[in-house]
């Protein structure tokens, strides 16, 4: 299954929701969201700085990801933004692809 990055910040009112309910309360929420569509968080962790929360998990495809995000960042208490990773044999297969292409200018 596909893994994913979700990097997140909470608007005002988010962090109003964070504050009242507690982190726990909202990883059970995010955990609860991915299982909706049968993903599964690996790791959910809280930072400071330019990223406020960090989530690594397993996703069934592009447009449930898609559709996660779509649905977490409506109520508009977050923003998201989300990044396919890859293993490192996912990089070796796709080394391996034969491709063609001229560079601009060449």
């Amino acid at each position: 299954m596909p893994k994913y990055l979700v990097q997140a910040n909470y608007s005002n009112e988010g962090v109003k929701g964070v504050l009242k309910e507690g982190g726990s309360a909202r990883r059970a929420a995010v955990e609860k969201l991915f299982a909706s569509v049968g993903g599964k968080v690996e790791a959910f962790y809280y930072a400071f700085g330019d990223t406020d929360l960090f989530i690594i998990a397993d996703v069934p495809d592009n447009v449930t990801a898609a559709a996660l995000s779509l649905t977490a960042s409506a109520p508009g208490t977050a923003s998201a933004k989300v990044t396919v990773l890859l293993t490192a044999e996912d990089i070796d297969a796709a080394a391996k692809k034969s491709t063609q292409y001229r560079p601009p200018g060449k």
